[in-house]
């Protein structure tokens, strides 16, 4: 497993998404349009996409996650759990986006993220949220959850993002994340206050149980996930 990435302090342009995201899941209204379905993969649309913007070894990273994928299709869901959380901590090193992308806070596809090699959070919990819904998870257990996570013992706090396994709406979720490799209650991960959660059909405030908005409609940086994806080959 690799060694867990260090800590930065919350670049500005992440902290004024989070102010504005607050703001507006506090007064978005209940009407929820559905989000686009996992279809099937194309497999050879996925192999051009990536031979064209990786080459060879982003190839031999995306061959590896097809077979991540038959195997584990079938298998417990503990198993599918546990095997794609180390997939991506064991093979994506943890890089801040303005690093990586040149942009204080960029959302990538898996592809991409298979692809560099690197990521941040965000990276690591959409490339798990999306290979999972291929596994068969429903999407409804599966939430990325934007949390303020406490540094040490001390009160300095930092925005992250980890993916959330609920087993129904109100459960207390299983918790993936990059920075710790084990998976965990949400409950024994105290170091983490949520502000807000979402997947393809929701959006949630704090730790709720009931939907505010549409994702796609009010996360822009979601949207552009999704349309990427499909002209990757994902969706």
């Amino acid at each position: 497993m690799s060694p867990s990435p260090p800590r930065r302090p919350v670049s500005p342009g992440r902290r004024r998404f989070l102010a504005g995201l607050g703001a507006l899941v506090l007064a978005a209204g209940l009407g929820l349009r559905p989000g686009p379905a996992t279809a099937s993969l194309d497999p050879s649309r996925l192999r051009q996409s990536m031979q064209r913007l990786y080459g060879q070894q982003g190839l031999n990273t995306l061959e590896a996650w097809f077979a991540l994928l038959e195997r584990q299709r079938g298998a417990p869901l503990q198993s599918q759990l546990r095997e794609v959380n180390d997939f991506f901590n064991r093979r994506v090193r943890w890089v801040d986006d303005i690093d990586n992308w040149g942009r204080e806070d960029f959302w990538a596809t898996p592809l991409e993220t298979m692809g560099q090699g690197q990521g941040d959070c965000e990276d690591y919990s959409i490339a798990k949220y999306i290979t999972l819904k291929q596994l068969g998870v429903p999407g409804g257990q599966l939430r990325m959850i934007y949390v303020r996570a406490r540094i040490g013992r001390s009160q300095i706090t930092q925005a992250h993002m980890v993916l959330g396994w609920y087993e129904t709406p109100a459960a207390e979720p299983l918790i993936l994340d990059n920075l710790v490799p084990s998976i965990t209650p949400a409950a024994q991960r105290t170091d983490l206050d949520p502000l807000f959660s979402f997947n393809s059909q929701g959006l949630w405030a704090g730790g709720g149980s009931e939907s505010r908005a549409d994702p796609l409609a009010r996360l822009s940086r979601w949207r552009n996930v999704i349309d990427r994806m499909r002209e990757q080959g994902f969706i």
